[in-house]
């Protein structure tokens, strides 16, 4: 059965737009987030470093896509900042209010993600 969802997964990340694929790694980034505090509350610091380290991933490689030649990814980058500082002291500190923080900037970018492409699809 992971076989037939692996299998899915990569179909689904092969056919997506790009926007879809941005909107796809927020969500990744949340359910890795959601893992980590799981983890943290588990007290289990490996569960929480390993998913700690995907969000983070996840957030750099958002980070790494922004077009500076446009304003808006200045301040894309600040929040990018912002969730990595959080996340990462979520990690150093297992501190589940740093990682809630995070979790709240990323969900509410991958809300705005997706009323973007809901707008765009209808236009």
């Amino acid at each position: 059965m992971a076989n037939v969802a692996n299998l899915y997964q990569g179909a689904a990340v092969s056919t997506a737009t790009p926007a879809e694929l941005t909107l796809m790694l927020y969500n990744g980034a949340i359910k890795f987030c959601n893992q980590a505090a799981v983890g943290i509350e588990e007290k289990n610091i490996e569960k929480a470093n390993t998913n700690l380290i995907k969000a983070q991933n996840i957030i750099w490689e958002l980070q790494g896509t922004l077009d500076f030649k446009y304003p808006i990814a200045k301040d894309f980058d600040l929040i990018y900042k912002k969730i990595l500082n959080n996340l990462l002291l979520a990690n150093v500190k297992k501190d589940v209010d740093r990682l809630n923080e995070a979790l709240e900037d990323i969900r509410g970018l991958r809300d705005v993600w997706a009323k973007v492409m809901k707008v765009a699809k209808t236009s």
